[in-house]
């Protein structure tokens, strides 16, 4: 991954929570609910 695509996906991904605390969508709950069931999905394969 060069610098220019971090770069560009990180602002994306900025650009996505501050809409959602803006308009309060409760969008990044939902996105965090589902990023923690991942992380212990993936720790039962570990």
């Amino acid at each position: 991954m060069t610098n220019r695509i971090a770069l560009v996906l990180g602002l994306f991904i900025a650009a996505f929570f501050v809409t959602d605390f803006a308009l309060g969508l409760g969008g990044s709950l939902f996105i965090g609910q589902k990023f923690v069931a991942f992380v212990e999905f993936l720790a039962f394969w570990r």
